[in-house]
């Protein structure tokens, strides 16, 4: 988080990374738990969902088993679709095992082709770009305090077939790689106050025709805290009571460095209200993300939902729902 305390000058010299690396689709935040405390969620144990933000956080899950689902409108009518299921049999002797699958549907584009018209071009008819990424991920805690995860994924993007005559010949725009994340989250035992870290989207470079970039890599260092836990010793009050506060400071190999604030209050671990924000300004002028949740029990089952929201300076606001069964 002090890389973000550097001199301005500097600060201006990172923004020249932008535009560096490939797939963004894999850091789009589809979690509405995440996104609405402003996608800082490396302290944070998010059942299968974790394999997406921290893959450790899935290591003390409190069920044998958990799925999650979730979509998201995102801008320009682009369309994500993300699912989870982790599984930790003998009651996590051998860790937790899951596996993760996003896919992105960037709706139809109309294909063009340069021509001597007036226009300078004709129209090819449309086409579909889309991508996803498969993945596995495994979790355990190595002390009663110390977690580890860790996970590896398959990525695919699509980008349609070019025309590159107007005899018809085409062209695939189609590139693939193995990608790997990992993390690690400490626990101080100290009335709620965790550490973590992790690293997502390591990867060798991918070449389409001549230009090669790479993944977008993401460092981040996270610390939170209940803070109702931590400054009040009434017992039965902070059992019905928690307001979880977490800060990321965040390392993207494509943009400068990011502070992430976010907050999160629950009562009777059933009902949740939640907010965030980075500084300075996340991706395409990111504002303020707001949220809520609902989790209940129905004999074994446990059942949650959440939902959030979030504005843009330029874009018009993002929503996100998922639900998750723990099991």
């Amino acid at each position: 988080m002090l890389l973000v305390l550097q001199p301005p000058d500097a600060a201006a010299q990172d923004n020249q990374k932008a535009a560096q690396t490939g797939m963004k689709f894999l850091s789009a935040s589809t979690n509405p738990r995440a996104a609405a405390v402003g996608n800082a969620v490396t302290t944070f144990e998010l059942g299968s969902a974790s394999m997406f933000y921290n893959p450790a956080g899935m290591a003390r899950m409190n069920t044998t088993g958990h799925f999650g689902a979730g979509v998201m409108q995102w801008i320009a009518d682009i369309n994500y679709n993300q699912g989870s299921l982790a599984f930790a049999p003998s009651d996590g002797k051998y860790g937790v095992f899951g596996v993760s699958a996003t896919f992105v549907d960037y709706g139809d584009l109309e294909g063009t082709i340069r021509a001597d018209n007036d226009q300078g071009f004709e129209e090819t008819g449309t086409f579909g770009p889309s991508a996803y990424a498969v993945g596995i991920g495994y979790a355990i805690p190595i002390t009663d305090r110390v977690s580890i995860g860790g996970g590896a994924k398959f990525v695919r993007q699509d980008l349609g077939e070019s025309v590159m005559t107007r005899a018809g010949a085409t062209q695939s725009n189609t590139v693939s790689t193995p990608a790997f994340d990992f993390g690690v989250i400490y626990d101080t035992g100290f009335r709620g106050v965790t550490f973590a870290f992790s690293a997502r989207n390591f990867s060798s470079e991918v070449t389409y025709e001549e230009e090669s970039f790479e993944l977008p890599l993401t460092l981040t260092i996270g610390l939170s805290a209940d803070v109702i836990n931590l400054l009040n010793s009434q017992a039965a009050f902070s059992e019905n009571h928690s307001f979880l506060v977490t800060v990321d400071g965040q390392t993207p190999r494509d943009f400068s460095e990011q502070v992430r604030v976010g907050g999160e209050y629950t009562f009777m671990d059933t009902f949740s209200l939640r907010a965030g924000y980075s500084v300075p300004r996340g991706d395409f002028a990111e504002g303020l993300s707001l949220g809520g949740g609902l989790n209940v029990s129905v004999g074994d089952l446990q059942l949650g939902a959440d939902y959030a929201y979030t504005t843009y300076d330029i874009f018009d606001g993002v929503n996100r729902v998922a639900i998750d069964i723990g099991f």
